[in-house]
């Protein structure tokens, strides 16, 4: 038996198994782990049960059990087998069986116990799978609750491995590996950001190939750029190059053909991140790396999980380059900058704080745990979370309590998303084509009609398709989507209801997505779910009036739609009859300026049917004007202006008032303003109304008193007359006739500070503002008199005002 680097480390790695019955084992790319570390648990027989080893990727899966086989010198299935999504390889005397990741989780529920399993492995757990965290937090609890005696070991190449030990309660093992030197060659200048990159990446392989020896291992982030690269490359290089793509949705046969030596020639790889970890290609010399990689995110767009393309960390570029030095000597040839390598990030993110976290919100539910309650390495974002709760209670997968029901269940035992899961429980399997669709990436090119029918019959119907349709499918989806569909039609009961449209599958699928075109020539939508969506000028389904959007670009503000269906409102009513309802509504209208009363069949925020609530109370339709008045504006009357400059000046010196600043009253609108707004239910009556009283009745009669004594509303003249005191200014202000203040002699004041008084002439112009009435008396005075008397001859304009009698009158007549 070939020895490898692993095999150093193995007594260690067994040692602390049986000691504590758990371990982190860190062990770099080529080391062996993978199909070393089962086998040798098996020898050292520390459990008789069997080994269960989650694998990420189902082609990881099957190339580690047959290499575990080979080794053995059995057939796959003997002692080693696994179970990936649609196939299984095992049989009665299986000791060890790779599973890819959700396998172990409907292991776990619907046998908690783990019956007949001694140890789970949880290999290339650096790349944090939303499964794996799942699998690795419910058996710690199952080993702390149940099962003292099952093993759990986590294996790693590049991960912070003492987090997960500390998680585990477990000790790290770690192998030195080996490996050869790596030259890493990058750009001497970016990308220009016009280029393509399957075009610099096609640049770089030729580069690559004329420099170099040896197979050639390029990493890209996805099918459609391995094809368009392929297509790229194929007139570029020298006649014993063999271009082999490498992708998880690629027939198997194919894969195993693309890991295999090659007897003769240079076997040029174009992989995704499938060939970073776990699988080792045994001719590889040379590296190129497009520096992309494709991750899990949640899109709000498809409200599904959603494979988006970012750059890669240095994490996974150093595991890529390390490719290159298995066996011997190699070189990496990286598509970015040296300068351009500072700014990556230096790990991918672990998936549970991005991804969709419906999936996990059922699995916690059937388990009956809330994510607080479980080992978690990393806890799911509790908005995130509540907003997946929330489509799982829309969905009827969960009760108001948030209870798993028995529609729920039947969703888990499902292998889709749970949107999908609901379709294809509801509908039977004639949905299966539906969901198989949605599931997979659109296989009509850009540029085509929005319209899922068309997708759909490229499905169901290529020929009749291809014959009425301009836009060509792409045949690999197509097929994927085919063989996908026949598996999902054996995982659901025949139904015996009356079958469903695809529109009505759709909107199964997405309640929350049901659309309403608004009136207006552009084609908008609102959603049953409250947002918006926009469709292209001149796209077939833009004159629908109903439709079912099931992808758009996820713009938070007006999404884009990307896949729609037309549904008919007879189709919806039969859908959601439980739905649909009366709502009396009475709204602020910005554009009608004024309130608006409906009474409106509604599901959710979509309008069925409108009509005019002739009888709304009073009090709904001044709850809305409450909204008109923070549209509109306070714009207070001049008397209620100056009654909340009187309380702010009063609050200022100490006085217990309520705060009446602009700002204070719009946020306290309903505490103070509803009782009054009876009859107010438009901008024109707002303009009318003086909400004097309503600002006054904030006060009691003991702080109305209080408020009089320190901020009194008015000032006494001499003659007797009430003059409203302004406080809206800097200080206390009147306004009155000249004459009127005769006999003044000393400076009238008001909350402890001298008054404001601009002095008018007999025809209501301001002539003096003075803060010292004496000594405009003593002073400037003449000067005014003088101006005055030769304006104003028919009144009295006294030498010594100080002295005079007040008066409003003219002299009397001669």
């Amino acid at each position: 038996m070939t020895t490898l680097p692993i095999h150093d480390a193995i007594p260690d790695l067994l040692a602390a198994l049986q000691g504590a019955g758990r371990a982190v084992l860190q062990a770099p790319p080529g080391a062996g782990k993978t199909t070393v570390v089962p086998l040798e648990i098996l020898r050292a027989g520390l459990t008789t049960g069997r080994i269960v080893m989650l694998e990420p990727r189902r082609l990881a899966a099957r190339a580690a059990a047959e290499r575990m086989a080979e080794t053995l010198g059995e057939q796959v299935g003997q002692t080693v087998g696994y179970r990936i999504r649609g196939e299984t390889r095992r049989g009665r005397d299986t000791r060890i069986e790779v599973v890819t990741e959700g396998i172990l989780t409907r292991m776990l529920q619907s046998d908690p116990g783990l019956a007949g399993v001694g140890a789970v492995i949880f290999d290339e757990f650096h790349e944090r799978s939303l499964n794996a965290d799942l699998g690795l937090a419910l058996c710690l609890e199952v080993a702390g609750a149940l099962r003292d005696d099952l093993i759990l070991l986590a294996m790693s190449a590049t991960l912070d491995a003492q987090p997960v030990a500390d998680l585990m309660e477990a000790p790290i093992v770690t192998s030195q590996g080996r490996s050869f030197p790596v030259d890493i060659r990058w750009r001497d200048t970016p990308v220009p950001k016009t280029a393509r990159l399957e075009q610099a990446t096609a640049d770089l392989v030729a580069q690559a190939v004329s420099e170099t020896t040896g197979g050639v291992l390029v990493f890209l982030p996805g099918e459609g750029e391995i094809r368009r690269t392929e297509a790229l490359l194929k007139d570029r290089l020298p006649s014993d190059c063999a271009l082999c793509p490498l992708y998880g949705a690629m027939p198997f046969a194919a894969q195993r053909a693309a890991i295999a030596p090659m007897a003769v020639g240079r076997k040029i790889v174009l992989a995704t991140a499938i060939a970073e970890t776990s699988l080792t290609i045994e001719d590889i010399r040379i590296v190129v790396d497009a520096g992309r990689a494709r991750r899990a995110r949640f899109d709000p767009g498809s409200g599904m999980a959603r494979l988006v393309t970012e750059r890669v960390t240095r994490a996974e570029a150093t595991q890529r380059a390390g490719r290159a030095g298995r066996v011997a000597e190699g070189t990496c040839y990286r598509l970015w900058t040296k300068g351009e390598e500072g700014a990556l990030a230096p790990f991918p993110p672990a998936e549970i704080e991005a991804a969709d976290l419906s999936g996990l919100a059922l699995e916690l539910a059937l388990w009956g745990a809330a994510p607080d309650d479980l080992p978690f390495l990393t806890q799911p974002n509790p908005g995130a979370y509540a907003e997946a709760q929330a489509l799982l209670r829309m969905l009827g997968a969960l009760d108001a309590g948030d209870r798993i029901t028995d529609h729920g269940r039947a969703l888990a035992a499902l292998p889709l998303h749970p949107r999908l899961a609901h379709m294809l429980a509801v509908a039977g399997p004639r949905a299966a084509p539906m969901a198989a669709l949605l599931a997979e990436r659109d296989p009509l090119p850009r540029g085509a009609p929005v319209d899922l029918s068309l997708r759909l019959e490229a499905v169901t119907h290529p020929r009749r398709y291809a014959e009425r349709h301009p836009h060509p499918a792409n045949r690999a989806v197509v097929d994927r989507i085919r063989a996908e569909s026949k598996r999902l039609e054996q995982a659901v009961p025949r139904a015996h209801a009356d079958p469903h449209s695809a529109a009505e599958m759709a909107a199964l699928a997405y309640p929350d997505r049901i659309g309403q075109r608004r009136s207006g020539d552009a084609p908008r939508f609102v959603l049953s779910g409250g947002k918006g969506a926009v469709l292209d000028d001149g796209d077939p389904l833009g004159q629908a009036r109903l439709i079912v959007v099931t992808d758009t670009d996820g713009n938070p503000r007006e999404a884009r739609i990307r896949q729609a269906i037309a549904i008919t409102e007879s189709e919806l009513r039969g859908l959601f009859t439980d739905r649909i309802g009366w709502v009396d509504t009475c709204a602020w209208s910005r554009r009608d300026r004024r309130v608006v009363a409906r009474r409106q069949e509604r599901l959710g925020a979509i309008v069925l049917d409108d009509r005019i609530w002739k009888d709304a109370p009073n009090d709904a339709i001044a709850r809305a004007m409450l909204d008109g008045v923070r549209d509109l504006g306070l714009g207070l009357t001049d008397a209620a202006r100056r009654f909340t400059a009187r309380v702010q000046l009063a609050r200022d010196g100490g006085l217990d008032l309520p705060d009446m600043g602009e700002t204070a009253l719009m946020d306290s609108l309903e505490d103070w303003l509803l009782p009054h707004l009876h009859g107010i239910r438009s901008a024109e009556d707002w303009k009318r109304f003086d909400p004097l009283e309503a600002l006054r009745a904030r006060l009691s009669w003991d702080r109305m008193q209080a408020l009089d004594r320190a901020a009194p509303a008015h000032f006494t003249t001499p003659l007797g007359r009430r003059i409203a005191i302004d406080y809206s200014g800097e200080a206390p202000e009147i306004q009155l006739r000249l004459q009127e203040m005769f006999g003044q002699t000393t400076h009238p004041t008001v909350a402890g500070q001298p008054l404001r008084v601009t002095l008018l002439s007999p025809a209501g112009r301001p002539v003096q503002t003075t803060m010292d009435l004496p000594g405009f008396w003593a002073g400037s005075y003449a000067d005014v008199r003088k101006d005055m008397r030769a304006r104003y001859p028919k009144h009295p304009w006294p030498e010594d005002p100080a002295q005079a009698d007040p008066t409003l009158r003219a002299k009397p007549r001669g």
